[in-house]
Parts: structure tokens; sequence; C-alpha cells
């Protein structure tokens, strides 16, 4: 009975915690029922505001930003051509994770010194496991972020047009505790695949066996295009620049591009 009883009370828990921020977010109708929303996608997508309002935000000292959401719409990877007079350039990927792929709840303070407008990332779920695959081709698995975002914009104001540009960390898709096919990894298994290496200069066996953590550096700008002066709210469009996983060094990296939504409010 007992047990039953903490069921029942984690449930209603759960379920509350999700209507507040059902409401909080404006996307899903508070109406709705965990197991209505479930598998719609409805919980992936950013609130839209109307476009062109004409309205705007001012700043004066130090300000917030609250419930900043990012959800990617277009993925692009950046493919060596077949000719090698051609440069590289980014082709559509099509995304294969399932509709988990929003950042939201992200929070950090904005400021304004010197006509300029600063906004630090602090805090939220700001990464997403995402793989894309280049059409009939290669999958690229990839952490979609703006871990440690600097991002600023001319002006003293949020509104139409006023964009956000900055850049932030990009983790390792893997953490040092995960071992591959053939039990490698950087904190933990074993340091090399085989007793006796064949050729011990090998790059490519070299960079397999020794396992590292890559940080990289990614860049974001945030364009403006719907303001609401009364509820601080503000939503456009983004395109970000990013490194793919390096499956913990062995392989290079390859530039994906991001394009999509974002909606955020200011307090």
């Amino acid at each position: 009975m007992r047990f039953r009883t903490l069921i029942l009370t984690f449930l209603a828990v759960c379920l509350g915690v999700f209507s507040v921020n059902a409401q909080a977010l404006a996307v899903v109708p508070s109406s709705m029922t965990y197991d209505q929303v479930k598998g719609t996608g409805l919980a992936n997508n950013c609130p839209i505001l109307d476009v062109g309002s004409g309205d705007s935000i001012s700043v004066s000292g130090s300000s917030y930003i609250l419930d900043l959401c990012l959800q990617p719409t277009s993925f692009y990877v950046k493919e060596e051509p077949s000719n090698p007079r051609q440069q590289a350039e980014f082709v559509p990927a099509n995304i294969m994770t399932r509709k988990t792929t929003t950042l939201e709840q992200i929070e950090g303070p904005l400021s304004t010194d010197g006509g300029k407008l600063t906004f630090k990332e602090k805090d939220g779920m700001d990464f997403q496991a995402i793989t894309v695959q280049i059409s009939g081709r290669e999958r690229v698995p990839m952490l979609f972020t703006i871990k440690e975002l600097v991002a600023s914009a001319s002006g003293s104001s949020i509104a139409d047009g006023t964009t956000f540009s900055g850049e932030y960390v990009v983790p390792s898709y893997r953490t040092s505790g995960f071992l591959d096919p053939k039990g490698r990894g950087v904190s933990t298994g074993y340091d090399t695949a085989v007793a006796l290496a064949a050729d011990p200069d090998d790059e490519v066996l070299n960079r397999a066996n020794a396992k590292r953590f890559d940080v990289t550096k990614g860049s974001i700008s945030m364009t403006i295009a719907a303001v609401d002066k009364e509820t601080g709210e503000f939503g456009g469009t983004f395109e970000s620049e990013q490194y793919s996983d390096s499956d913990l060094g062995a392989i290079d990296p390859l530039e994906v591009k991001v394009q999509g939504i974002f909606y955020g409010r200011v307090d």
C-alpha cells in the first residue's frame, strides 16, 4: 500500500511539472494529457510569435533572458567534392533522430554597455545528441548545443532586425567513460586493441587507440523577427555552425550548419 502511494505521488509530481512547463512555453495545450502529447512531436516545438509587430524591448542595466528555445529545422553538412578543382560546400542532410532536437529552458543574464547588448548562457537544456544523414550516404552524429554562449548585438533594445552573434563551446559527442566496440576509452578500457601493433607508427591505428575528449568552438547568429513588448517575448531565426563528432579523436570531424527558429523572454 505504501509503495502504491509513493508511485501515485511520483506520477502526480511528474504530471504537475509537465503541465507547468507546457503552460510556460505555450506550445502544448494545458488541456492535453501526457498520453495525448506523447509521440506527436508537440513538445519539440518552440513558441512562435506574430512577425512584424514593430514593438521593441528596452534593456537598461542588467536583465535576464528566460525560456530561450532553439528548434532546428534544417541541417547541412560540408562535403568534399569528388572533383579536386571544386570547393567543399554544405549539402542538405536528413535528421535521423526522433523528435528530440530542441534546446529549451535556456537562461542567462542580458546586459547593455556602450551601446551593445550581451547575452551569456548559464543554464538550461542546452545540448541534444543528434544524428543526421547525407542523402543516401554517410551518417553524421553531432552534439547540437550552445553551451557557454556569449552573444552580442548592437543597440540598447531588442527589436525587429536585432541580431545576436557569438561563439559557444561544443563538448565531445561521447563522454570519457564511453567504450568503443574493441573496449577502448579515454578513462576506462584498453589502451590498444591488440597486444602488438603491426605498425606502431600507423597514424590511423594510433588515433583509434589514443582516445581523447575533444572540445571545439561553434558560432551562431540569431536574428529577431518578432517582439511582444507587453510580455517581453521575442522570436526569430538562427543559423549556427559547429563540428560533428570526432569519435573521440579517431576521425576528422565534419562542419555542420544548423538553421531553425528560436523564442525567448526578457525578464
